[in-house]
């Protein structure tokens, strides 16, 4: 078996990385030696078997149009059954690049100029612009701090889910950034609220690899039947193999009339994985479970890392442990320090030593 090296520095300033761009990050934070840690971009490199196919078909030397193949499509599926015990049909998935063109899509097509979109702060920042920027209201249900975790307030929920015009809901499931993997009865109390008041859940499940033990993730559409028609579960190979320049991911629409009505859209544009996302969705999926949990391992050490690093050095500010994603939701409310305040503290604190 292959032992990755996850220690290895790679240096990608000249790979026309979003992440690490000096331009982009003299534009946007002022001072292109910040440490970038704004995007979730993780610096390892792929598993083998993904380089491996990648470069057979680069050795090809002809790309023309791809298409969502048999071979691409269960994949997924195998990948779901395995992974979390949900058995999809191929039939049911669409193919976007990437999940926030899906969320586009999707607002596109079934909400109106108007409609309001329920979200639970703090959350992933392109929710609210993917509502807004298709001429639709948030409804914001904050999530409740108890005791160091993350709740979600189903008594809230309760209220805007019957405010009118509501039409959909965005669940972010493992939840980014504070980590929170959803329990069954977490999600069958959401589920029954939109149920009962017509509100299709959208569930982005990008992160649904990205689990802590004894955490375990359930698929929103795998708690029941009726949850499973009234979805629209987003998901992607893309966070779990680090594959987010290739611009691939999965949604699941088990419920035929609205697939053939998001399938409307989508067609209307023509898109299909590109020949590598296809290549790599496939070797990640049939061939990079040992990586996958390598990685998880990996992870786990650096989350047990600044743990310790903050008890000891810096006591005031508490980590928010995560039960999945590769992201540390940190605490600074100690510091009483403004929105302003805190920025500049952080630009201050996040630069790269010289050498």
């Amino acid at each position: 078996m292959i032992k990755y090296n996850f220690d290895e520095i790679i240096d990608r300033g000249k790979t026309d990385s979003i992440k690490w761009s000096k331009k982009y990050l003299k534009e946007n934070f002022e001072d292109e030696k910040i440490i970038p840690m704004w995007i979730a971009d993780m610096d390892f490199k792929v598993a083998e078997p993904i380089v491996e196919m990648i470069t057979d078909r680069a050795r090809h030397g002809i790309f023309g149009y791809g298409h969502k193949s048999a071979e691409f499509m269960e994949a997924a599926v195998n990948w779901q059954k395995k992974r979390n015990g949900w058995n999809i049909e191929k039939e049911w998935m669409l193919f976007t690049p990437g999940i926030i063109p899906a969320l586009n899509f999707i607002v596109k097509t079934f909400c109106c100029p108007g409609d309001k979109v329920i979200i639970q702060n703090p959350v992933y920042h392109p929710f609210a612009n993917v509502i807004t920027n298709n001429g639709c209201h948030i409804v914001n249900n904050p999530l409740v701090l108890n005791d160091g975790k993350y709740e979600m307030n189903f008594s809230g929920l309760e209220t805007i889910a019957q405010y009118s015009k509501t039409k959909l809901m965005f669940l972010c499931s493992p939840h980014n950034p504070v980590g929170r993997v959803w329990t069954s009865e977490e999600l069958k109390q959401l589920g029954e609220i939109c149920l009962k008041n017509d509100i299709l859940v959208v569930s982005d499940e990008i992160h649904l690899d990205l689990i802590y033990l004894p955490n375990r993730h359930i698929p929103f559409g795998k708690v029941s039947k009726e949850f499973e028609m009234n979805s629209i579960v987003c998901t992607s190979s893309s966070k779990t193999f680090n594959l987010a320049g290739l611009q691939v991911s999965n949604i699941i629409v088990p419920n035929e009339k609205l697939r053939k009505k998001l399938n409307r859209k989508l067609s209307s544009i023509n898109i299909a994985p590109g020949t590598f996302a296809s290549v790599a969705q496939i070797a990640a999926y049939n061939k990079g479970e040992k990586w996958l949990e390598q990685l998880i391992i990996y992870l786990q050490n650096n989350l047990d890392f600044i743990d310790k690093f903050l008890k000891e050095r810096i006591p005031r500010v508490k980590m928010i442990r995560p039960e999945g994603t590769y992201l540390a939701w940190l605490d600074f409310s100690d510091f009483n320090l403004t929105d302003i305040e805190l920025h500049q503290l952080m630009r201050k604190k996040a630069k790269a030593e010289e050498s």
